[in-house]
């Protein structure tokens, strides 16, 4: 079977080599003629490859023992409600920065549980760049600054982000991995696993212990923070089969050289399709070249009406899931951790091809 190139924006792909792992241990885990879907989370075996799989998170993004590492249900969406009512129980407001689609969601559930100030917004632009740091209006009375650093629909990053006084939260569900982050500079991380991580259903949370034991009365006790930490992600069965797979991803990025070394791989792949969309008659990206994310990269065809025979035209091609989201239009190449450098090179010519034919 010839596996083809998946530009999907989550689920996204994963790496071969470790899907040829869990296929092989799949019905005989460690010898012991049972799956590890069929492993008690409560028992030594499990016990022990979800601490290694949390140590090897920690050790990838230097995380310091003074944060709690959280393996949660419900990816990130289920966070955008947990972290108003774990973080803002005191002066209930928080700031919000409106980068695109998914920051809109957060601050959307945000508003059901705290008073949420926008601390800036390019909506205006149509969200054509992340607003800069340094014009953010920061209310003093915030109990966190929330933002969204990598908007997965409309392509828009933030990647050099300083520490503020007030404590910093971040979605990192789609570029968690992707290159170095100097963790100390947030309050909290958090995100989806089903993009750089493992299989959709599990979610992550970064937290400064600090910040802890405030949740709001009425939080659900399986996002409450604080149970979770002190039950190590297990107050209730947790996505195991998802934890056992990131944890196999875990160990192929540390195989690869860690962050460093995926970092510069990923900024060369994007380089790669920004410089040929750049120089390209049909194709055009209309993010400022600042606020360009190196994981999802979205781009628009001159000629509409082109749409799709391009998409019918690169399936058949082996290029897979690139479709825009439906809010933006267009087209939309995700090249996270395990797109290899040949599946953007593949990409380019396909566009090459499909430009000279069609112009």
């Amino acid at each position: 079977m010839t596996r083809k190139f998946n530009f999907g924006a989550g689920p996204s792909a994963i790496p071969t080599s470790v899907l040829e792992e869990v296929k092989e241990e799949l019905l005989d885990w460690k010898g012991k003629g049972l799956s590890v879907i069929e492993i008690s989370h409560r028992s030594d075996d499990y016990q022990e490859l979800a601490l290694k799989a949390e140590e090897d998170f920690r050790d990838l993004l230097g995380i310091p023992e003074s944060y709690a590492v959280l393996f949660t249900h419900g990816g990130a969406t289920l966070q955008n409600a947990a972290i108003p009512l774990n973080l803002s129980s005191k002066k209930r407001e928080a700031s919000y920065v409106n980068s695109g689609y998914w920051a809109k969601r957060s601050i959307k559930e945000a508003i059901k549980y705290t008073n949420v100030k926008i601390a800036a917004s390019s909506e205006e632009t149509n969200f054509s760049f992340f607003p800069p740091q340094s014009n953010w209006e920061i209310s003093g009375n915030s109990d966190y600054i929330h933002i969204t650093p990598n908007e997965t629909i409309g392509g828009i990053a933030l990647r050099d982000i300083k520490e503020e006084t007030t404590p910093l939260v971040a979605d990192y569900s789609s570029s968690i991995l992707s290159e170095p982050i100097n963790v100390g500079s947030f309050g909290l991380i958090y995100g989806g696993a089903q993009k750089n991580i493992g299989p959709a259903g599990l979610g992550f949370v970064i937290v400064r212990k600090e910040l802890l034991g405030s949740a709001q009365d009425f939080t659900p006790s399986v996002m409450n923070y604080s149970l979770l930490e002190e039950s190590s992600s297990m107050f209730n069965t947790p996505p195991t089969f998802s934890w056992y797979v990131a944890g196999k991803v875990f160990q192929w990025l540390k195989g690869k050289g860690g962050l460093k070394a995926i970092g510069q791989i990923n900024q060369k792949k994007a380089k790669k399709l920004y410089d040929f969309i750049d120089q390209s008659d049909l194709y055009a990206n209309k993010i400022e070249e600042s606020s360009r994310s190196i994981m999802n990269i979205p781009f628009l065809l001159e000629r509409e009406d082109l749409n799709s025979k391009f998409l019918s035209d690169s399936s058949r091609n082996g290029l897979l899931e690139l479709k825009g989201h439906r809010s933006v239009g267009g087209m939309r190449a995700s090249i996270y951790n395990a797109m290899p450098e040949e599946g953007v090179e593949a990409l380019i010519e396909f566009m090459k091809l499909f430009e000279r034919e069609n112009l």
